[in-house]
């Protein structure tokens, strides 16, 4: 049995670039050979997981990333960085905003998530705003949990196929 994934993903060729160039001009005079290539073999490890992992190992890439810039916006907070706060919430947000845009609303469950996603932003922006921890933490216990679910989930699919 296979997860009924509700996101909508489809693998960039190489690169996914938005909103970056003016006009397609400036796009044609792009391509990967002007992109510089990492010489940390951690780096080209980790771009390559990501570019071969199945869909479903992407959204937990994806709710991870959550859970570890909450966790850093939270030492942040501690520290009084507030630039290190901002980036990391930031950067949260962004996952759930790519979270929310793919998903697929053919799915029943894509709307609870819809609604989810749309909480967590808000609240996101209310912790940098007002930078409380509280509610970071409270995202935070939203984010752990969807990651451990889509865990669970992805192992009771590898078990039933």
């Amino acid at each position: 049995m296979s997860i009924n994934n509700p996101y909508n993903y489809s693998l960039p060729n190489k690169f996914v670039i938005k909103n970056k160039f003016e006009n397609k001009q400036d796009v044609s005079q792009l391509n990967t050979a002007n992109i510089k290539k990492s010489n940390n073999k951690f780096d080209q490890y980790k771009e390559q997981a990501i570019m071969t992992a199945p869909p479903e190992e992407l959204t937990y890439m994806l709710y991870d990333g959550i859970v570890k810039f909450l966790k850093r916006a939270k030492i942040y907070m501690e520290q009084r960085d507030f630039e290190g706060i901002n980036d990391s919430l930031k950067k949260a947000q962004d996952i759930i905003t790519e979270l929310n845009i793919t998903l697929n609303m053919d799915y029943e469950v894509s709307k609870n998530l819809r609604s989810l996603y749309d909480f967590m932003l808000r609240r996101l922006i209310d912790a940098n705003i007002k930078k409380e921890s509280s509610i970071v933490d409270e995202v935070l216990d939203l984010a752990v949990d969807l990651r451990d679910t889509w865990k669970e989930a992805m192992k009771l699919a590898k078990k039933e196929s």
